[in-house]
């Protein structure tokens, strides 16, 4: 009897994890479900983001083609009336769909939207599409689960909000939904494909995960302008695998990329600039000062391949900000910051932690203040940043670091 207890309360426990998993936002590896439309099983423990599978059209799949035609959407192969069209703003609810799911975007538009409701993952694949919705996102996720985001080849897409955003829209359940960028999703976003994106914030991020970020191929741009905020805004963590990643913002006190946790780059070729002042805000007398950075991430950021190229115009503008270690290991970094120390310090990296070099091509100037700042009260340039192995060129002054492998 003993053992039969013990046995129904491991199957209750599972069950009883089970149910919570699927409440939370995971990082679950989709290629099962993308290739094979089976339901994927779900993690035992979080982990880093897994390589997803190709998105391709497989049986018992949703293909959905939305064409934007100026004031009106044209939708067609709607087969189970996921889709609801309000002048050229597009609504799909597939929250109860087992089937694995394709929205095909083109045409444009300058006052229309894409807003999804789903349980699973799905993709959407840009092929020729420019929208702009100048109340709130272009195209706003509310799946929580991983969005594959493909650019056709050969093809320029564009997404923008507007200057203001109108009240959020409720969902069924009758919670207001986020709206937090241009281009927002609940779950993971995964930049694949051949072609062009272009986001561009108005009034708020450019784009917005409440999850995690990974760019995988494709050329994405992102402009934010002086009235918006930051170029990308991500919770869980940022992976650059490949592709070219442009990214331009002008507010003060705006972050190209602002991370919550990890930022991994791997690959590919990034390009940051921001030209924004410090930001300063009181509140109950108290003032709080906000520089712009290129990146600021809270954990911990790691570079091992690719090209990063960072440059902050702004006062007391900074190029690398990491709550933990900045981990440097290959690849070409550049980082240059101009501005003044009027208000903030401006220094080019910075990390509570620590900032560590062993291989690649590091090379950070600043106008003012340290080029490099691992938290050290030296005034030896040398005990801001840790250096391992032998590198050909080691030159490290308070203003200009350069250590090439």
């Amino acid at each position: 009897m003993k053992k039969i207890s013990i046995r129904i309360w491991l199957l209750a426990a599972l069950a009883a994890y089970g149910i919570m998993a699927c409440e939370k936002d995971d990082t679950t590896d989709f290629t099962g479900y993308i290739n094979n439309a089976v339901t994927p099983d779900e993690p035992e423990t979080p982990s880093e983001p897994e390589e997803p599978g190709d998105s391709v059209t497989v049986a018992g799949s949703d293909t959905i083609y939305i064409v934007y035609g100026g004031t009106t959407a044209t939708v067609t192969n709607d087969v189970h009336g996921y889709v609801s069209v309000s002048g050229a703003d597009v609504t799909v609810n597939a929250l109860e769909a087992d089937t694995t799911m394709l929205l095909v975007l083109s045409g444009s538009t300058d006052d229309g939207s894409l807003l999804v409701y789903r349980k699973k993952a799905f993709t959407l694949r840009l092929n020729g599409v420019s929208i702009t919705n100048a109340d709130g996102p272009a195209v706003n996720n509310q799946c929580g689960k991983a969005l594959y985001l493909e650019t056709v080849e050969g093809t320029e897409n564009t997404l923008a909000d507007g200057g203001t955003y109108a009240d959020a829209p409720v969902n069924a359940s009758g919670d207001v939904i986020d709206q937090k960028g241009a281009l927002f999703s609940e779950g993971q976003i995964f930049f694949r494909g051949t072609g062009t994106l272009t986001v561009k914030g108005n009034a708020k991020n450019g784009i917005a995960s409440d999850d995690y970020i990974v760019f995988d191929s494709g050329i994405v741009k992102v402009y934010v302008d002086d009235s918006g905020s930051n170029g990308i805004k991500v919770n869980d963590g940022l992976t650059i695998n490949g592709g070219t990643l442009t990214v331009s913002v002008k507010a003060d006190g705006a972050r190209g990329i602002k991370n919550d946790a990890f930022t991994t780059i791997t690959g590919g070729t990034t390009t940051i600039t921001t030209s924004g002042d410090c930001k300063i805000e009181t509140e109950n007398g108290i003032r709080d000062t906000t520089s712009a950075a290129g990146i600021k991430c809270d954990s911990l950021f790691t570079m091992s391949g690719g090209t990063l190229t960072i440059k902050s115009t702004g006062d007391g503008g900074k190029g690398i900000n990491s709550g933990k270690n900045v981990e440097f290991s290959g690849g070409t970094l550049n980082v240059t910051t101009t501005g003044s120390n009027d208000i903030g310090k401006p220094k080019g990296i910075k990390s509570d932690t620590g900032i560590i070099v062993s291989g690649g091509s590091f090379t950070v100037s600043v106008k003012k203040s340290w080029a490099c700042d691992n938290g050290s009260d030296s005034d030896n340039a040398e005990d801001h940043l840790t250096i391992l192995g032998t590198p050909t060129t080691r030159k490290v002054d308070k203003k200009s670091v350069n250590i090439q492998y």
